[in-house]
């Protein structure tokens, strides 16, 4: 009769053990794909495949197709991602802009309120293309595609 217990000084049987392994699901990828070579192209508004066709039409409306070779990147959903990233990223941003214009200009509240408003809103709507790119770049190189797609 064979050990049910895989090791030494184990109480756990061998069967219930195998049953604790995560199953794979799906196949594998075919290839490696460079997540930070992924990410610089996607900050650049290119494919994260190939580097050379655009990735973003307009403002912030992923293609649905790369033009220059085909890849599917309009089924990597960035949904709230890249928002919330720009958003800690601008708020990391904010405290010390806050300090050095409170200690250098000594404006009143009411005017650093508006200067700092109208600064922070112009930083989030330069970054946040930068960000959404990286972000759909990201989630090319991990093949983490809307299932609905």
């Amino acid at each position: 009769m064979a050990n049910p217990y895989p090791k030494e000084g184990s109480n756990v049987p061998a069967e219930r053990n195998a049953a604790r392994r995560p199953a794979r699901s799906g196949p594998r990828p075919q290839h490696h794909r460079d997540t930070r070579q992924a990410i610089l192209r996607g900050f650049t508004n290119r494919c994260p495949k190939c580097g050379k066709g655009h990735m973003m039409r307009g403002y912030l409306q992923i293609v649905d197709r790369c033009e220059n070779c085909g890849e599917p990147l309009g089924s990597y959903p960035a949904a709230d991602g890249p928002a919330f990233f720009t958003i800690t990223n601008i708020m990391l941003l904010l405290i010390p802009m806050i300090a050095a214009t409170w200690v250098w200009f000594r404006l009143s509240p009411f005017v650093m309120l508006v200067v700092l408003s109208a600064l922070t809103s112009v930083m989030t709507l330069i970054l946040l293309r930068y960000v959404k790119g990286a972000f759909v770049g990201y989630l090319w190189a991990k093949d983490e595609q809307d299932p609905g797609a």
